[in-house]
């Protein structure tokens, strides 16, 4: 009885057991399956996902290509979707479009400009910090005779000018703007006022040059002056000629004989006095007066000046009043030109001064100047005509009556005998009535002058 129930509880353990083990092999063959099944969809999905993905991102790369390429035209870009991928698409396409209208608008500039620059008589050459030229138009190739294309090249490769290449380089290094008259080695010549101007663009600077053409100015400048010359030197002749006669009548002419002969002798010294001042004016407009600068008595200046006036002042109680610091006693110059100078103002100064007024004439340094000046109080000048003048024939409108002897040159001349000496000279009105005539004198220092050696003004000067 033992043995039979042993052996079927053996039995039953073996059935129990091929059991268990073929419902093991059931599941692990289900599971199998399910997970080849989710593997296959995760592939079909994974799949799916990708090529959308890749075609999103190959869409984008070709963008970023026309992009590189120079073709800014939008490849519509926004809809791509909302997640990472779309926003950095429509980031990219966005700024693509700034980037084109920013670019078209540049591209329009540049063609105005360059429009611009073609149509210019004027010379236009820009030059970057490291020298390469950035800009030229055909004016300033013809001007300079450049023959291949100037732009990237340095300019010191292209330009066979040395005053030009030297004004570039100093204002390159310098930075400061500068001007100069040249003359260019073409056929015909060419005079050009060549001006250099230093600039900044986007924190990096350059040097823009300009060359303007003033050729027919200068030959129209020479021709008035050989024509005031030459007809100025033909007057004298015959105006000598009728002032040595006009003296030789009066000695035997009475009453209203007399009276025309006067006037005509009085109006040819006025033509003499015009002719006289003319040339002048054509000598130093062709800078035939030489300056010979010598250490000079100011204090014997003044005196010489107001003893050379003296008839202008017979009739009147004007007076000259003369004020020279200390420092400004000796002062380096050419006197006789000086002297002329001083004189016209002064001279100027007792048409325009009351009768019984005062000429002051002061002598002053002012740092590195000598400062000279010519004080009335007579009317003024009008604020609009103080900048003029010193222009030939300028006459202030109401000055006519009160100078009719006067050529209107003798101010221009001023300037130009002032200018020889590398000065200036100006003209202020003063604060309770009347003008000032400023010249300021570059101050030269004059050491261990021997008193002989300083030259006394002498009474008059021949003119």
């Amino acid at each position: 009885m033992k043995l039979r129930t042993r052996l079927f509880l053996e039995a039953f353990g073996i059935a129990t057991v091929s059991l268990l083990m073929a419902t093991v092999a059931s599941i692990q063959l289900g599971t199998a399956a399910g997970l080849l099944m989710a593997l296959g969809g995760a592939l079909v999905l994974a799949s799916v996902t990708s090529a959308g993905i890749s075609r999103r991102v190959s869409t984008i790369a070709e963008a970023a290509k026309r992009y590189a390429s120079g073709d800014l035209s939008s490849p519509n870009l926004r809809d791509q979707g909302n997640d990472e991928i779309g926003t950095v698409a429509r980031v990219l396409d966005a700024s693509m479009q700034e980037l084109g209208l920013r670019v078209g608008e540049l591209s329009r500039n540049r063609r105005l400009t360059d429009a611009i620059l073609s149509s210019m008589t004027e010379g236009v050459l820009v030059v970057d910090v490291r020298g390469r030229v950035q800009m030229a138009n055909t004016a300033v190739c013809e001007m300079l005779q450049i023959v291949k294309s100037p732009l990237n090249h340095h300019y010191a490769e292209i330009i066979r000018h040395p005053e030009v290449t030297k004004q570039i380089t100093e204002s390159l290094e310098e930075g400061g703007a500068s001007r100069l008259e040249i003359t260019l080695n073409t056929v015909p010549p060419k005079v050009c006022m060549a001006s250099a101007n230093p600039f900044v663009s986007q924190e990096e600077p350059g040097v823009v040059l300009v060359l303007h053409d003033v050729t027919d100015y200068r030959r129209n400048e020479q021709i008035r002056q050989d024509f005031v010359a030459n007809v100025s030197h033909e007057l004298r002749t015959p105006l000598t000629a009728i002032r040595g006669s006009v003296d030789t009548l009066l000695d035997d002419k009475t009453g209203e004989d007399r009276r025309f002969l006067e006037i005509i002798g009085r109006h040819t010294a006025r033509m003499e006095h015009l002719v006289r001042d003319l040339l002048r004016l054509a000598r130093l407009d062709a800078g035939q007066e030489a300056l010979n600068l010598f250490p000079c008595s100011t204090t014997s200046l003044f005196a010489a000046v107001e003893a050379e006036l003296e008839p202008l002042f017979e009739g009147k109680t004007q007076e000259i009043i003369g004020r020279v610091e200390p420092s400004a006693e000796t002062l380096l110059a050419d006197l006789p030109k000086l002297h002329d100078a001083l004189k016209n103002l002064v001279e100027n100064a007792v048409y325009y001064a009351p009768s019984d007024g005062s000429i002051e004439l002061n002598a002053a340094v002012n740092h590195d100047e000598i400062v000279l000046t010519v004080g009335d109080r007579g009317p003024g000048i009008p604020e609009g005509d103080l900048s003029r003048v010193f222009e030939r024939f300028y006459r202030v409108e109401r000055s006519r009556a009160r100078n009719p002897g006067g050529t209107g040159l003798g101010l221009a001349i001023v300037k130009h005998l002032v200018g020889l000496h590398g000065g200036t000279v100006g003209a202020v009105n003063r604060t309770g009535g009347g003008s000032m005539f400023i010249i300021r004198l570059p101050r030269i220092p004059v050491t261990e002058i021997d008193t002989d050696d300083t030259a006394q003004a002498p009474s008059s000067f021949p003119s």
